[in-house]
């Protein structure tokens, strides 16, 4: 049955480096609808580039997503690992922007840092820096969280989201803020990733297999391996693209982590296992 809610996007401002948690955000989102959005009275939209931004020019890039995102965003959930990302024309990063743009509104951000281990050949070290620096100007500026892997991060994240709306006057359905909140009449449902077609086939297939994605560039071409299988049947550099869009697809989703960082194994995870039992069974 359908009933009134205010809806409050979720902007999800990270580098390229945690994907997982990302993923992790998102079904978090979703799993607090299920259980609390009919008896408050409120719907949360996670919201990002990948998903909720379309092409334009005439602008910076980084202006034209705070547009199109940012500026209709309630809550801002920063994440970071290893990266702190791409330089903008005025701040040291995109995720930057967002989150001091976002609190210049007066609008609520979490912030975390990831401890997880991490190869160090893996590491962009002026991008380390960066964020180090970045890190230790936040310390002076309110709280942020410290978690030590993914597991960690979902269960932090989840208590300090219920914590976040239930205490923060932002979040009471009397005092809706801003133009970014709006009256809906839905039922809440678990977001899913939208996923091309090459992307199901590969997500499928390492799945039902040893739970691996193979990326390996050579002499001869591409290779695209998943469950016992190459995708990759030529070299028609059209077709390759393809896949290797696909491979990109599924760690940007985190269905599939780089543990190694070397860009050639990818691991299913239990975000991606959990996806891929919706799946048809990979042909």
């Amino acid at each position: 049955m359908s009933y009134q809610a205010t809806t409050y996007n979720v902007m999800i401002a990270s580098p390229s480096d945690v994907a997982a948690e990302r993923a992790a955000v998102r079904q978090t989102v979703a799993d607090w609808n299920v259980v609390h959005s009919q008896t408050r009275q409120i719907v949360l939209l996670p919201v990002g580039w990948e998903t909720h931004s379309s092409p334009q020019m005439g602008q910076h890039p980084q202006k034209i997503l705070n547009k199109q995102i940012l500026e209709r965003s309630d809550l801002l959930v920063g994440v970071f690992w290893t990266r702190l990302g791409t330089p903008t024309a005025t701040h040291p990063s995109g995720s930057v922007e967002e989150i001091e743009e976002h609190l210049s509104a007066a609008k609520p951000v979490m912030l975390y840092f990831s401890n997880q281990p991490v190869r160090p050949d893996s590491v962009d070290p002026e991008q380390y820096r960066n964020l180090l620096s970045f890190k230790a100007s936040c310390k002076e500026r309110g709280l942020f969280q410290e978690y030590e892997d993914i597991a960690d991060f979902r269960e932090k994240f989840s208590r300090h989201l219920q914590l976040k709306l239930n205490d923060d006057p932002y979040f009471t359905t009397k005092n809706v803020q801003g133009p970014a909140a709006s009256f809906v009449e839905l039922a809440p449902v678990a977001s899913e990733p939208i996923l091309s077609d090459e992307a199901k086939i590969l997500l499928a297939a390492a799945a039902e297999g040893d739970g691996i994605v193979i990326h390996l560039a050579h002499l001869g071409g591409t290779d695209i391996q998943a469950g016992g299988r190459n995708f990759v049947e030529s070299n028609d550099r059209r077709r390759i693209a393809k896949w290797e869009a696909a491979v990109d697809e599924l760690e940007r989703h985190g269905l599939t982590e780089d543990k190694a960082g070397k860009r050639e194994l990818y691991f299913v995870t239990h975000e991606g296992y959990r996806v891929a039992d919706g799946l048809p069974t990979a042909t």
